[in-house]
């Protein structure tokens, strides 16, 4: 997503540039090459500092382009004496050192723990007002929990992210641009469940609390003045007055209402099937929908490779790739992997920054 598709800047006023943690995920994966690839490229308009094994991340560099230049910090000078500024010329990388050695592909426990330090180093600087935001490549999360890690059992950065920044509710979005280049945006009110549990995790009173989320951010992060939200329906045909299912009438019509009624611009529900047409995306900033597959695979479609999940409501930015870690693409070697998403998810970040700034100094 480019400013121009995101109709926001990543440069602030006197062109200081947005500092973005970048966390480099699994290491076995592609996650190394894209941080480093995009974290270069965008290194004119967003000051990306890398968290991760400097050293590995130096041998990664050196495959990609002898003229990338990065300069490794130890966690403790940067305790001590903070995150320097550097030039357009070199990145920063925050060291995070592995503990076995990294065979592309090959997935080891031994670096669960480094890999989760990643995570915690980027979290503090960010909640510390080190850095501005964090995008995080992809990981591995059976890594993780295979690693033992006393008293974590991690099923995934959004819901770590929570738990780390104290964050009750969190609400995942996906943006990426369409073939016009205009930005589509969908909200989900439940992620990651079994379809046959959707229906009983959607209340009236979730719903309002995901579209203030929604509506927050998106005026907060986003800088829209006011945001449109529109929300799909769960059933066929949004219910057809009831015939196909109660949720429209007995829960999410008065979850619209409590928002409407709250000042939040939102309107629906809408038939999932007719719902991602022009004629109405073009007049909204973000869809909500009911449950994973009812969203995501038409954003998807639209712009895989290019779009960036965003973690909202939580008091940080937070975007991340739109894929997984390509084991199979890692272990063939150096400039297999697309880095389109991770440009996406470090440059949408440093917009964000931006437009956060804009808003807190307006309101």
């Amino acid at each position: 997503m480019s400013a121009t598709a995101s109709g926001m800047s990543a440069v602030g006023p006197q062109g200081r540039r947005s500092r973005v943690a970048v966390t480099c995920g699994e290491p076995a994966g592609i996650g190394p090459e894209i941080a480093v690839r995009a974290a270069w490229q965008l290194r004119q308009a967003v000051e990306a500092v890398l968290v991760g094994d400097a050293a590995f991340l130096a041998l990664t560099a050196a495959a990609i382009d002898p003229a990338i230049q990065l300069v490794a910090l130890s966690q403790q000078a940067l305790r001590n004496d903070g995150l320097p500024a550097f030039g357009i010329d070199r990145i920063a990388v925050i060291d995070c050192p592995l503990q076995t050695p990294v065979i592309p592909g090959t997935l080891d426990s031994g670096n669960g723990r480094a890999v989760l330090q990643t995570l915690d180093v980027a979290i503090s600087c960010a909640m510390g007002g080190t850095v501005d935001a964090i995008a995080t490549a992809p990981l591995q999360k059976s890594i993780i929990n295979d690693a033992g890690v006393p008293g974590v059992l991690f099923t995934g950065h959004t819901e770590y992210l929570a738990e780390k920044t104290a964050t009750e509710q969190v609400v995942m979005m996906l943006a990426g641009p369409t073939s016009s280049g205009a930005p589509l945006r969908v909200a989900l009110a439940t992620t990651h469940l079994p379809l046959k549990e959707v229906s009983g995790a959607i209340t009236t009173d979730g719903l309002l609390r995901t579209l203030r989320i929604i509506d927050a951010d998106l005026r907060g992060k986003f800088g829209l003045a006011k945001p449109r939200i529109l929300v799909a329906g769960l059933n066929p045909h949004a219910g057809e007055g009831g015939y196909l299912g109660r949720e429209e009438i007995d829960v999410i019509i008065p979850a619209l209402q409590a928002a409407q009624a709250a000042g939040i611009a939102v309107s629906g529900p809408y038939p999932a099937d007719t719902l991602f047409q022009p004629k109405y995306l073009e007049q909204a900033d973000c869809v909500l929908a009911m449950y994973h597959d009812q969203g995501l695979p038409v954003l998807k479609y639209a712009s895989f490779g290019r779009g960036v999940n965003v973690t909202l409501g939580l008091p940080i930015i937070r975007t991340s790739v739109d894929h997984g870690t390509a084991l199979d693409l890692a272990a063939q070697g150096i400039g297999r992997a697309d880095h389109g998403s991770m440009l996406a998810a470090i440059e949408l970040a440093a917009q964000m920054a931006v437009a956060g700034r804009g808003h807190r100094q307006t309101s």
